[in-house]
């Protein structure tokens, strides 16, 4: 693999785990709500999947 394709490899493992952080905070925040509306549950369902999809796009890349 060249040095090039290796770089641009950990830029990408950078990104994505970065941005599986920020999905689990968010999900942290409404995970600490006491009851969530409709909506909520509907953007908690999509962060979880959103956030899974990113971890598995982790593995692939390691």
């Amino acid at each position: 693999m060249s040095a090039t394709t290796e770089g641009t490899k950990q830029s990408l493992l950078a990104e994505l785990t970065a941005e599986h952080r920020r999905l689990d905070e968010q999900v942290q925040l409404l995970e600490r709500r006491r009851a969530l509306t409709p909506a909520e549950q509907v953007e908690m369902s999509r962060l979880k999947k959103q956030k899974l999809l990113t971890k598995d796009r982790i593995a692939r890349l390691s």
